[in-house]
């Protein structure tokens, strides 16, 4: 079984102990915290490794990393084979930072877009930015409301309910 569904199996278990998996998402976060604060001390810095070296360097377990790159993969420059990544898989770290920075406002992970190693890449107002553009990008705006005797939208003159709203 490849890792990515070993990972999801035990980290999104429908039959596991409640108090177990929080104590396991606890630790997860606490650890892809430690990753994130190193990798954005070199933001540049491709890191590259097999999934197993990837672990050992960052003090990690298997499944961790394999947690880990999940999460960051739709941030990456080039995305990673995760749904049939071994331990012996090549992956890449290397990641958009504008992107990385509006996935974690994204996932409302402020233990993670709040870390102060963010302060070096991006100035306040550029994170401030960052953070509206993606909060932004999933509001639903709605259009005003057309009522029935209002003038048609679609310029024919006629009135809504006549018109456009007639099989609504």
């Amino acid at each position: 079984m490849a890792l990515l569904n070993q990972w999801r199996d035990m980290a999104y278990s429908e039959t596991a102990d409640k108090g177990e998996l929080q104590r396991l998402w606890s630790a997860y976060f606490q650890k892809e915290k430690e990753i994130y604060a190193q990798l954005l001390k070199n933001p540049d810095e491709a890191v590259e490794g097999t999934v197993k070296e990837l672990a050992e360097k960052y003090n990690v377990d298997i499944m961790t990393m394999v947690g880990f790159l999940d999460g960051i993969n739709d941030s990456l420059k080039e995305a990673n084979p995760i749904e049939e990544m071994e331990e012996d898989t090549k992956v890449s770290l290397a990641f958009e930072k504008a992107l990385l920075y509006k996935n974690m406002v994204a996932a409302d992970a402020d233990w993670l877009y709040e870390l102060e190693e963010w302060n070096d890449i991006f100035d306040e107002e550029t994170r401030k930015s960052l953070y509206k553009e993606q909060k932004e990008s999933t509001t639903i705006h709605k259009g005003p409301k057309i009522y029935p005797n209002d003038p048609c939208p679609c310029g024919s003159g006629k009135k809504y309910k006549k018109c456009c709203g007639k099989n609504v």
